[in-house]
């Protein structure tokens, strides 16, 4: 059976299955806890959507936003279609495919490597303007150039905030002749019918929200020398501006310019697991174990915290336990998140309207945890 909720104070609209109600109920109490949270929920579970919810003065069912490194997890979806048809092999050295990424003593790094944090090109000092992320070649012609920042193979992992994206994008530009975001369009989100965009088109502009952030909140500081100051781009931009700029949304960064909405996320990545709506899966059993193998786990040494990814994608891990061991799927800057976990067979999307701090214990965290204790309990 599936409720159908009036909006309220405190309570969400959308629909759930009656054995999700839990989930609802700890996302409304959240909506009681504060007048101004806004966010949306979506949930599906063996290709069945189970949660459609949205709550807030600042959320509705039909706007999208900004959900910063989702964008990356979006991305490698799409990147593992080309996996999936031998175009790519993660073995492989990046020169085979990228000549003049050998430069500098790159000539031995892999992508499996480059795509799992280790290559040590987190940025460039003096930072990417904003309109360097609409040219492709420009940007991945200075990363070709650049010397790695520690030496790759060597076991050093640290994020590739915004260098990640121009990888998966100029890999699938040298091996299949089209844009990542074409691959995307074309194979994932207009098949799947998914509120998830790569490039916003002008037509949907009108559905789109900026990200909201608490202006009395100082804003955190790196020194724009250090790695997490050149990951972060500090000197030449603000990283959490990206899909508030119409032009970057409109280019569609896979870094992090993504606009969608929490079912656009979790159809995605239902998609890719146990199919939907009478479409199959997308990615194939073996794709996925491939893609979704943890590459790396340890201290992170742009974050100097615990983390873990596998190609591209984050793995869940006890910082960060949004699913299973099986779980992949990446969060974004402002707390947005979405995964697939084919243990439990989930897609889930969750997108707030506000940025919000503590996204490895945060809201989305708590109700991740309650989707898959419904499961448990029903086995």
């Amino acid at each position: 059976m599936t409720h159908s909720l009036p909006r309220g104070a405190g309570a969400s609209q959308g629909l759930t299955t009656e054995k999700f109600t839990s989930v609802r109920e700890l996302f409304d109490s959240m909506l009681d806890a504060d007048p101004r949270y806004s966010a949306q929920l979506a949930v599906y579970v063996a290709g069945e959507k189970v949660v459609d919810l949205v709550g807030g003065p600042d959320s509705s069912a039909n706007s999208l936003t900004g959900v910063f490194s989702c964008s990356k997890g979006v991305s490698a979806l799409a990147f593992s279609l080309l996996v999936q048809d031998g175009l790519v092999d993660l073995d492989a050295t990046v020169a085979s495919y990228w000549p003049e990424f050998a430069q500098n003593g790159k000539a031995s790094v892999t992508v499996r490597q480059l795509l799992s944090h280790q290559a040590g090109l987190v940025g460039a000092q003096g930072g990417f303007a904003m309109e360097e992320y609409s040219d492709l070649p420009a940007v991945a012609a200075r990363l070709a150039a650049m010397a790695p920042m520690w030496r790759p193979g060597s076991g050093t992992f640290g994020y590739h905030a915004l260098t990640m994206g121009v990888f998966l994008e100029e890999l699938c530009r040298r091996v299949s002749g089209e844009r990542l975001q074409d691959v995307y369009n074309r194979r994932i989100r207009v098949p799947f019918a998914a509120d998830m965009f790569l490039g916003l088109p002008e037509s949907e502009e009108s559905r789109f929200r900026p990200v909201l952030f608490d202006e009395e909140a100082p804003p955190a500081f790196f020194d724009p020398f250090c790695l997490a100051g050149v990951s972060g781009n500090v000197q030449a931009g603000n990283l959490l501006e990206l899909p508030n700029v119409r032009s970057v949304r409109a280019a569609g960064s896979c870094s992090g310019a993504g606009v969608g909405s929490a079912d656009g996320l979790a159809r995605v990545y239902a998609g890719a697991i146990t199919g939907i709506e009478g479409q199959p899966a997308y990615l194939t059993p073996e794709t996925i174990a491939l893609m979704s193998q943890e590459q790396v786990w340890g201290l992170d040494r742009v974050f100097c915290d615990t983390g873990a990814f596998a190609i591209t994608f984050m793995k869940a891990h006890p910082r960060m336990d949004f699913g299973s061991a099986q779980a992949f799927g990446h969060d974004g800057a402002n707390a947005a998140l979405g995964y697939a976990d084919p243990l439990y067979g989930i897609g889930f999307g969750y997108v707030p309207a506000w940025n919000e701090e503590g996204s490895t214990t945060g809201r989305a965290m708590q109700l991740s945890a309650a989707v898959r204790q419904v499961l448990l309990a029903g086995n």
